[in-house]
């Protein structure tokens, strides 16, 4: 069964760190949460949910882990990397 993303969410402490740190906006987190291009099931109930963003004219590749054990869901940490990835690791469906 393929997760759907949280319809409610709480952003843990560490996770704002990292966003605050990697500059990467709560609107940014819940774009990749409303519309994700792909979610990976992982072991211990989290999802990585994954999405294509500009920013400044570069396209970025964002990842938030969530953990779905939990209600409301928690997002555990948030990063973003360039796309300059193999193509085979951008399985974006």
């Amino acid at each position: 069964m393929r997760p759907t993303p949280p319809q409610k969410y709480l952003i843990k402490p560490h996770a704002r760190f990292e966003m605050h740190r990697r500059q990467i906006t709560e609107v940014q987190v819940l774009r990749v949460l409303t519309n994700p291009g792909q979610i990976i099931q992982k072991d211990g109930g989290r999802c990585v949910y994954q999405a294509k963003l500009r920013v400044e004219d570069k396209e970025f590749l964002f990842r938030v882990v969530v953990d779905t054990q939990f209600e409301p869901a928690e997002v555990v940490t948030v990063y973003r990397t360039s796309l300059r990835m193999r193509q085979d690791e951008l399985e974006l469906v």
